[in-house]
């Protein structure tokens, strides 16, 4: 079995509440192209959370992964921190 270099990102839990899937939302800092401000984007992924072990507002390692449905790519690594 080779290893392979798969993409992880890191972002909260928005959403627990479907059955082995969570909602993370990744935050980025990116520089506008044309006003050179610091701009911050959302994006949303659902991703497997086999054990329903994540709560919202906990930090998540997510990492792509095959397709488990229409829009899960994404599975559930690490809980990095908990929520308070």
């Amino acid at each position: 079995m080779s290893t392979q270099n798969k993409k992880t990102l890191i972002g909260l839990v928005a959403s627990d509440k479907m059955t082995k899937t969570v909602v993370v939302e990744v935050t980025r800092r990116m520089i506008h192209p044309v006003y050179h401000k610091y701009v911050q984007s959302r994006q949303r992924y659902k991703a497997h959370d086999e054990n329903n072990d994540a709560k919202v507002g906990d930090r998540v390692l997510i990492e792509e992964c095959r397709p488990l449905s229409r829009d899960k790519r994404w599975r559930v690594k690490q809980i990095l921190e908990r929520a308070l």
